[in-house]
């Protein structure tokens, strides 16, 4: 039976000489793959939809095993992404933690479908990668079942006071309960406002954000940390990423 979806190509893979299995985020139904027959060749009319990043409209033969993509039509092609090398590593990044995050997942998340749209249209609008990033990451948390204390210390459950961020106690740490996590992370009060921010609001209602480089640095340090720690995740994508923020800063 064939069925309309609105999704985001996260993922191809070549398959044989002609052919690709497109992995799609939808709407509708979360995460699907595709065969995407004749796809890589030039005059192919999927050659185009299939194309990393793509958001558009897809029509899909589904079957009890890999569907079979017969049409698409492209809403946007977010060209600038795949024009900039920059913001191809941090989109790269975004899609291969969406791919991770959903795994398992059999399931319509209207919104991270929502999340993963608005953020990649951001990044190619011009918007700070640096700072929506952080925003991906943050909210992507509880898919990998992960909750930071970011309302209160996380030993003494106090509000008030100077926070510095634990790892090991799996959030905020105030002043009081220092000797708890010697190695705790010290954070500014800018970068503990950003951080419970970014887990906690809305997206679309993101305006333009000027954020000081060093709560830049603060803010990757401690999501990199948290990650690292506790996702089990060990992605090509974020070392390719890392290694183009060094190209970007010696540049720079």
């Amino acid at each position: 039976m064939l069925q309309k979806c609105e999704g985001i190509v996260i993922r191809t893979t070549d398959y044989g000489e002609t052919n690709k299995v497109v992995t799609l985020y939808t709407r509708e139904w979360g995460k699907v793959g595709v065969m995407a027959r004749g796809a890589k060749k030039t005059n192919s009319r999927l050659s185009a939809v299939t194309q990393l990043f793509t958001y558009g409209y897809f029509l899909i033969q589904k079957g009890n095993g890999l569907g079979s993509l017969q049409q698409g039509e492209m809403i946007s092609s977010l060209r600038s992404i795949r024009e900039d090398i920059f913001l191809t590593a941090y989109a790269s990044y975004i899609v291969d933690l969406t791919d991770k995050a959903t795994a398992d997942e059999k399931r319509p998340n209207p919104f991270l479908f929502e999340l993963l749209h608005q953020t990649l249209s951001l990044m190619n609008e011009g918007y700070d990668l640096a700072i929506l990033t952080n925003i991906y990451e943050m909210k992507m948390l509880d898919l990998f079942g992960l909750h930071p204390c970011l309302n209160q210390c996380s030993v003494c459950s106090n509000t008030d006071g100077h926070f510095s961020f634990s790892v090991r106690e799996g959030g905020f740490i105030c002043h009081r309960c220092l000797e708890q996590d010697p190695y705790s992370i010290k954070i500014s009060p800018a970068t503990v406002k950003l951080l419970r921010l970014f887990y906690y609001f809305d997206l679309s209602r993101l305006g333009n954000i000027d954020v000081k480089p060093e709560t830049k640095a603060q803010l990757k340090q401690v999501i990199t940390a948290y990650y690292e720690e506790y996702s089990g995740l060990h992605l090509k994508t974020k070392k390719f990423l890392n290694q183009i923020d060094k190209m970007k800063d010696m540049l720079t």
